[in-house]
């Protein structure tokens, strides 16, 4: 029998772009509860985006759609194996995994603030570079490497 249909949270706009992709952002950013700290910083970076001359919103969401992954493993136990199963990657996973990514990789780049590192990485993965993209690039890789294993998906 099936469980009871999971409803769909729905996020606010954020305050100054209007944008809820944004707003979800911001909170993955947030550490420790302090999301005006996380807010200053994601606009600062935004700010960042435009000086360079390009569009602030467009950049940040060329660069989700760009490390965004369509295909992941999943590990499946089969007869006493462990398989990596390819599989393709939900909606709202992939924009979990792409803010994930984005900010690790901006997290372990030293001797900046963070406003600058973020700055960076976005618009590195706009342009299809960084490092973000390089841990797509390698989930799609291993999702390639075992499709002979496509068969088990569930």
């Amino acid at each position: 029998m099936r469980g009871p249909v999971k409803h769909k949270r729905v996020w606010r706009a954020d305050l100054k772009y209007g944008s809820e992709t944004l707003t979800r952002f911001i909170n993955a950013v947030m550490w420790d509860g302090k999301k005006d700290t996380a807010r200053a910083v994601v606009y600062a970076a935004l700010e960042k985006i435009k000086e360079v001359g390009a569009d602030p919103l467009e950049t940040f969401e060329s660069a989700l759609r760009n490390v965004s992954p369509l295909m992941e493993v999943r590990s499946r136990r089969v007869g006493g194996a462990n398989y990596q199963v390819p599989r393709e990657v939900p909606q709202n996973r992939r924009l979990a995994l792409a803010f994930r990514w984005i900010i690790n990789a901006a997290r372990t780049k030293k001797g900046k603030p963070m406003a600058e590192k973020l700055a960076d990485e976005i618009l590195l993965a706009a342009k299809n570079e960084g490092d973000a993209i390089k841990k797509k690039d390698d989930m799609h890789r291993m999702a390639e490497s075992n499709k002979a294993f496509a068969h088990f998906a569930w």
